[in-house]
C-alpha cells in the first residue's frame, strides 16, 4: 500500500460532499503528521480543540486528498453505541406486524417473512467503513433506506474511507468506550446475519478521525488506544487569523485592512467571551464575518463601515446584561 502524500502548506479546494459546501483548506506540518501517523499505526485519530477550529474539516480535507470515501456521523446526546454500528426499526417492524394482523395475512408467496429482521436493518457509518460490500447488501434489502456515503467518481472499496466521528464528547461515556474493541478489531457482530460478523479481513483499514471539543472529560482507555492532535489557536491570534482569512478570500473580496481589523475585534472579543465563562469566538466566526462583508459590500471603505455593526451577530454570542437603572 502506497504512502499518503499530502500538501503541506498548500491551499485546495474542497469539492462540495454530501451536505458539506465547498471550501478551502491547507494542511500544516502537524496535521499532516498526524494522519500520516495514524495511516501507518492504523489506529484512530482523536482531534481534540475548542470550537470552530476546523477539526471537522481535516477529516474531509484527508479524504478528497486521499481519493478516499468520506463517511461522518455527528454524535448527540442520544447517540447509543449501536448506532455507530447499525440501526433497526423497531417501529417501523411493529408497524408491518399491526398491518399484517389487521389483514390476517401470513408470509408472503415465495416464503419470504415480510417480519424478516433483516428487512429492517441499516448499516451504520462504522459498517460502512469497515465491510462496505456487505453493508451495500444490507441496504440493498432493508426497507429502512439510509443514503449510502459519499465516494469519489471511479473509487472502488479496495480504495477505502475516511470515517469521521464528530464530537464524540457530547455522548454518554458508553460511547468510547464500546469503541475499544471495535476499533481495535475492526470488525463487530450484528445480530439476524447469517456470516455474524463484518469487517473481518478488510482490505483497507480505514482512516478514523474522531474530534472533540472537550466539553466532557473522555475515558482514560479510551485516549490511551488513540492518537491525539491538539488543535490549539495561537496566543497571537491576529496574524493567524489574516493567513487563514486570505486562504478563503482574494485581496480583491477583503483587502489587508478588512482582514486585520475584523481579527483584531475578534481578538478582543474572545477576551470578554472568556470573562463571561463561554466558549470565544475563532476561526469559524472569523470567516462567517468576511464572508457577510463580502457579499453585502464590495468595498474596502464600506466593509469596514459594516463590519463594527456586524462582528456583534458572530462573535459575540453571550448574553451581555445591562445594569438596571437606579
Amino acid at each position: 500500500m502506497a504512502k499518503p502524500v499530502l500538501p503541506v502548506d498548500a491551499p485546495f479546494d474542497l469539492n462540495p460532499i454530501g451536505s458539506w459546501p465547498s471550501s478551502r483548506h491547507v494542511f500544516d506540518q502537524t496535521s499532516a503528521d498526524a494522519i500520516l501517523m495514524a495511516w501507518a499505526a492504523e489506529r484512530p485519530l482523536l482531534v481534540r480543540g475548542e470550537p470552530g477550529t476546523g477539526k471537522s474539516q481535516l477529516a474531509r480535507a484527508a479524504a478528497q486528498t486521499l481519493n478516499r470515501a468520506f463517511i461522518s456521523e455527528v454524535v448527540h446526546a442520544r447517540t447509543e453505541p449501536q448506532d455507530l454500528l447499525w440501526r433497526f426499526d423497531t417501529v417501523g417492524r411493529l408497524g408491518e406486524a399491526q398491518a399484517l394482523a389487521a389483514r390476517g395475512a401470513q408470509s408472503p408467496a415465495g416464503g419470504i417473512d415480510a417480519l424478516d429482521p433483516r428487512h429492517f436493518l441499516s448499516p451504520g457509518p462504522l459498517w460502512w467503513a469497515f465491510d462496505w460490500q456487505s453493508a451495500r447488501q444490507c441496504q440493498a434489502g432493508s426497507r429502512y433506506k439510509t443514503a449510502a456515503p459519499a465516494t469519489p467518481e471511479g473509487w472502488t472499496p479496495e480504495a477505502g474511507c475516511v470515517l469521521l466521528i464528530d464530537e464524540i464528547d457530547k455522548a454518554d461515556s458508553d460511547v468510547p468506550n464500546s469503541l475499544l474493541e471495535t476499533l481495535g478489531n475492526r470488525s463487530f457482530s450484528v445480530p439476524w446475519l447469517a456470516e455474524g460478523t463484518v469487517g473481518q479481513g478488510t482490505a483497507t483499514p480505514p482512516l478514523v478521525i474522531i474530534t472533540t471539543n472537550e466539553e466532557r472529560e473522555l475515558p482514560a482507555a479510551f485516549l490511551r488506544r488513540c492518537l491525539v492532535l491538539q488543535y490549539e489557536l495561537p496566543d497571537d491570534i491576529v496574524p493567524w487569523l489574516i493567513s487563514r482569512g486570505r486562504i478563503h478570500f482574494s485581496p480583491e473580496v477583503c483587502s489587508n485592512d478588512v482582514l486585520e481589523v475584523a481579527a483584531r475585534q475578534l481578538a478582543k472579543d474572545r477576551i470578554d467571551a472568556r470573562r463571561a465563562g463561554v466558549t470565544p469566538p475563532g476561526q469559524a466566526e472569523y470567516l462567517d464575518l468576511l464572508k457577510a462583508l463580502s457579499t453585502l459590500r464590495a468595498v474596502e471603505a464600506e466593509q469596514l463601515d459594516l463590519l463594527k455593526q456586524l462582528s456583534r451577530f458572530a462573535y459575540r454570542k453571550f448574553r451581555e446584561d445591562k445594569p438596571r437603572g437606579g
